[in-house]
């Protein structure tokens, strides 16, 4: 039975020499520190040590002398002490768990409402994802579209249907085109028929980039490797009205200087 009671004592937190020991002291009224080493198996440097473990945790006491001599407290009290110390170690337990869950839980909720910190920034590589978006976009203008407009078209100007419909909304655009434009007849009759549409239209030599500006809300945009060249568009869509309106700033700038679409 000795093996089973040392199990359990080391199941409530004593070491195995511990409850080697204290098993060993039950079975003699008092021993000595070599005699409760013979009798629980443990080695002779260790055992003082371990007695006076028991002693400092309150399941053993010792008679001083030559030698002194080391007696168990009855079971009843000494695994009563045992278990309190697990229900004071729980009750810890469970007061820091009530305050972690707390100060997790008022994150929690208050994380709800927050946002990745750089969740207005979409970037975009798909043509076709591209091209969805921008007909998302410019389905939602409710006062302005401004571009500048230059290939590779991510939506070629005869396709763009969501262009067409808000100008019938009667929403303001304003489009920048490169004078290439004119080198592709159906591109250019595209252009003619969004101007009939009521888009004001001029063109440019050259254009720094693709933007698309919206509302003062929205600013869509290529961003061209300028190490590997060509490829696949890169079009960053950024909410973001701050940048929004210093990038109004420069098409108006380039607005200035352009000449009317023929």
């Amino acid at each position: 039975m000795d093996g089973i009671d040392v199990d359990a004592l080391v199941g409530l937190g004593l070491t195995t020499y511990e409850a080697q020991a204290y098993v060993a002291l039950t079975r003699r009224a008092r021993a000595t520190g070599a005699e409760a080493a013979r009798l629980a198996g443990v080695p002779r440097q260790r055992i003082y040590d371990v007695l006076e473990g028991l002693v400092a945790r309150g399941l053993a006491g010792v008679e001083p002398g030559r030698p002194a001599r080391y007696a168990a407290v009855p079971p009843e009290e000494a695994i009563g002490a045992l278990l309190g110390e697990h229900r004071s170690r729980l009750d810890r337990l469970e007061r820091e768990t009530a305050d972690t869950i707390a100060r997790l839980s008022a994150a929690f909720v208050a994380g709800r409402d927050e946002n990745d910190p750089l969740g207005y920034i979409e970037v975009l590589r798909e043509p076709a994802a591209t091209a969805r978006r921008f007909a998302e976009l410019e389905a939602g203008a409710q006062r302005e579209i401004l571009a500048f407009t230059k290939p590779p078209y991510a939506v070629e100007p005869a396709e763009n249907v969501a262009g067409l419909e808000s100008l019938e909304r009667k929403i303001e655009a304003r489009s920048v085109y490169e004078r290439s434009v004119y080198e592709d007849d159906a591109r250019a009759d595209a252009v003619r028929r969004f101007v009939a549409a009521g888009e004001e239209a001029r063109v440019v030599d050259e254009l720094p980039l693709k933007l698309v500006l919206i509302d003062e809300r929205v600013a869509l945009f290529t961003m061209d490797d300028p190490v590997a060249g060509g490829g696949p568009l890169t079009i960053m869509v950024v909410e973001h009205p701050g940048l929004a309106r210093l990038l109004k700033l420069a098409f108006e700038s380039v607005w200035a200087q352009a000449a009317p679409f023929a």
